[in-house]
């Protein structure tokens, strides 16, 4: 058994260099093109294709066969086009493509950044999200980000050295440890950044589109213990490689309010993100499981 996952790993692994090689010579706009129509049109042939219409009946009850088809082909194309802009991280951390990512609320920012104040960022899979936590620490932001290790180890490596050399230097791995590791980097002076989108397995089971879901409350711990305000953030293709962040006003919580209310807020804010455009949010994920 082991051995015929080490074979799929290995061969899934090959595979995506091999994409990631011809990327960079291709260059990246038409890179993401060609990937885009790749996803769109393997995309339906994977099981997640029954989790994705569950999903979207699940958030909008009344949508339409057809409704679901465009809304999952265009989540697979976007997809196609975040897969094939990794080899080009770099660029997006140097100014050939930095200049791309157009921020509003840049304010905000440099108040946090003059005040020397440790915030929580909050936000979910939209676009290319691997550009947020890059634009922060870009930005002077010092800067702590959570993230789920890939289930092939060897492509995992890959990724974890591009997102620390890249995206952000201090990246703490999702699990039961990630608490204390926070907690440690935020006494030491860092923000933190985090998806709330994610399924977990512990948390608080809250409304989400009208129906349960755990939600990780690691963002109402910080609230509570440290009374530190929440920044929520969001990305959006503008045309092509050109991105859109816009960092919100903080969110008003306190010390007083509870776990639960604090999370749902969250939860409200998520809801109006995918709503203003569902065919930008990663609906693979089995969040309601």
């Amino acid at each position: 058994m082991k051995i015929i996952k080490f074979v799929r790993y290995l061969l899934e692994f090959i595979i995506i260099i091999f994409f990631f090689i011809l990327f960079k010579i291709l260059g990246i706009r038409i890179s993401t093109f060609i990937s885009g129509k790749i996803f769109s049109f393997l995309g339906p042939l994977f099981r997640s294709k029954k989790t994705i219409s569950k999903n979207l009946i699940k958030a909008f009850p009344k949508i339409s066969d057809k409704e679901i088809k465009v809304n999952m082909n265009q989540m697979w194309n976007y997809y196609g086009k975040i897969f094939a802009e990794y080899p080009y991280l770099k660029n997006f951390r140097k100014k050939d493509l930095g200049n791309n990512i157009q921020i509003i609320g840049e304010d905000i920012l440099e108040e946090i950044k003059n005040k020397n104040e440790k915030v929580i960022f909050i936000s979910g899979h939209f676009d290319n999200f691997e550009l947020m936590a890059m634009s922060l620490e870009k930005k002077g932001i010092n800067l702590a980000a959570i993230y789920r290790p890939l289930n092939n180890y060897l492509m995992n490596k890959i990724m974890e050295y591009l997102r620390k050399k890249y995206i952000c230097k201090n990246q703490i791995k999702k699990g039961r440890s990630s608490v204390r590791d926070l907690l440690n980097l935020f006494k030491n002076g860092s923000s933190i950044a985090l998806m709330i989108d994610q399924r977990v397995s512990e948390g608080l089971k809250l409304d989400f589109f009208h129906k349960e879901a755990y939600t990780t409350t690691i963002p109402a711990q910080f609230v509570k213990k440290f009374n530190c305000r929440v920044i929520p953030i969001h990305i959006e293709r503008d045309k092509e490689i050109n991105f859109k962040l816009t960092i919100f006003k903080p969110l008003k919580f306190n010390e007083n309010d509870s776990l639960k209310k604090i999370t749902q807020e969250l939860n409200i804010w998520l809801e109006k993100m995918i709503k203003s455009n569902p065919k930008k949010w990663i609906w693979s994920h089995d969040r309601w499981k």
